[in-house]
Order: C-alpha cells, then structure tokens, then sequence
C-alpha cells in the first residue's frame, strides 16, 4: 500500500471500507437491511443521479406509467445501495458463505464449449447493479480475468484492484488492449462489459431501448482479431434473501459480422432482454444517453 493513502484526506473512505468489511460478517438479511438504508441516503444526497435515473427511464420505458417508473427509479437506488454492501461481499466474503447464497448457476456448458475452441473468450455481461458479486461467484466455477474501468477516488482504486486480482487471475484496465488480447492469446474467459455511454475515438450511434446512444464498437474489433467467442452471461439478485442466479448463454453466432452497428445493436438487443427480467437492477443512474447536464 502507498503511504500516501493514509493521509487525512482519505480517512472518511478508510472508514467507509471499514464498515463495509464489518458488514460482511452480519447475517445476508441483516446486509440486505444496511443495503436497502443506504439506497434510501444515496437517494436523498445524490440528486443528480436520480434525475439521471427518471429520464433513462422515461426514455427507455414509455409505455410504463410515470407511477410505474417511479417504483423502478426508487427500487433501483434500493438495488445501488445493495450493490455497494456486494462489493464487500466480493471481496471478504468466505468461499463457503457465497456459495450458499448462490441460489443456481445454469449453463456453464457453453463456457466450456467456447473454451474448447481454444482461443480465449469473451465474457459479455452488462453494468448493473450486482456486477461485482456476479463476476466472483463466476470467478468461483472458472479461471477469469477481469476488465475493468479505474475510479478517481486513489483509495478505492488500490482495494478494488488489490482484492480483484486476488480473486481473479488478472484486472486489466479497460484501455488496456494489448493485456486483453494476450489474455485471450492465452485462451483465457475475461469479463468485458460494452454498455455505458462511450463518447471517445470511434464512438458510434447505436439503438438502445430504441433511442441512439453513444456506443464502443470496439467488442467487435477485439473478437475479429483474436477470433476468440463471445459468450454472454447475467447474473441476478434475488427476491427476498433468496440470493443470486447466474445463467450463462449459448456464444454468439456469426459474430462478428462486418457491421460493427450491427453487432452493438445485438448486443444492445440481448442486453434489453436481460434488463427486463430485473429492470431496477441495471445501472439507471448511469447517463447512458448523456441527456442529462452536470450541475
């Protein structure tokens, strides 16, 4: 650990961290209930994402009644909130405990048939809200490696990539394609998640729920060159204390095709499947169609 982390400036995230891992050790209702009281506060303090939340939703869902997204606005900050008890979950939860609390994990077949090919593969799952936990009960029924986007927040940053490589073979920043395609030259399954807004070098315009957003096209491109299948997968909290469900999917056919748009549009296709099954659990309070201005 740098010393540098230790300075006052970090104390309230260090203490954060800390009563994250003590809730781990509380019994899963109890961290459901601690979970459920933290979406409430992040509801009330960031303001922001809610309204980011309320227009994805009028965007997404029009058919719904405004009482109907509301409930799924107010549920998904109940599901954000679960989400960041998950996180200590993830990281210092025991092996035993997690896998009685995994309810079913269906389909590891097609993992296996994929991998067979022999040239790595690529785990296609989307953002939402149980993401972190998800990925370690998968990383408990296989070797991964995992793709993911550094935080601003220093402190953070060095435990969320301290505990992930623990867990997972490797985290490889999400820029960092040459380690991505080593690990699929190595014919490694590495998570790669493709579906927040994306405004940099090659961004295209593609449907999501039917309105254009700015997409990464570049699953495609990374598939096309390590010829390695892409294999999606998603994961599910529960009702109740029930726990989570991971089903993974059949790898994709004829992808990639020679339409980047194409393939981002299925993939955008088979996310708004998924998304249906648990609305409130994707991540709704990500400006997905950059619609809404900062304060």
């Amino acid at each position: 650990m740098q010393y540098r982390l230790l300075k006052p400036r970090y104390w309230p995230t260090w203490l954060l961290l800390g009563f994250m891992r003590l809730v781990v050790w509380c019994p899963y209702k109890m961290q459901l209930m601690v979970g459920y009281a933290l979406g409430r506060i992040l509801r009330l303090l960031a303001r922001r994402r809610w309204q980011v939340t309320l227009v994805n939703l009028r965007m997404c869902f029009p058919e719904m009644t405004e009482k109907q997204r509301l409930k799924i606005a107010k549920n998904h900050f109940t599901a954000l909130g679960t989400g960041v008890i998950e996180f200590g979950m993830c990281w210092w939860m025991s092996e035993h405990r997690l896998r009685r609390l995994t309810t079913e994990v269906r389909g590891m077949e097609h993992l296996q048939a994929a991998r067979a090919q022999g040239h790595g593969v690529l785990l296609l799952a989307g953002h939402f809200t149980q993401l972190e936990i998800i990925g370690r009960i998968l990383g408990m029924h296989t070797d991964m490696q995992f793709m993911y986007r550094p935080i601003a927040n220093p402190v953070i940053e060095d435990v969320m990539r301290r505990n992930r490589e623990r867990i997972f073979e490797r985290a490889i920043p999400r820029n960092d394609v040459r380690s991505l395609l080593m690990g699929l030259k190595q014919g490694k399954p590495i998570w790669y998640a493709n579906d927040q807004g994306y405004r940099g070098k090659g961004s295209i315009m593609v449907p999501f729920f039917g309105i254009p957003a700015p997409t990464n096209p570049a699953l495609s491109r990374v598939a096309h060159s390590s010829a390695a299948p892409v294999v999606p997968f998603f994961g599910e909290r529960l009702p109740g204390s029930r726990g989570y469900r991971l089903e993974i999917f059949p790898a994709l056919k004829n992808f990639p095709s020679d339409d980047p748009a194409a393939d981002a549009a299925r993939i955008n296709k088979f996310l708004e499947d998924n998304i249906r099954r648990a609305p409130e659990q994707y991540l709704w309070s990500h400006d997905r169609f950059k619609k809404v201005p900062r304060a």
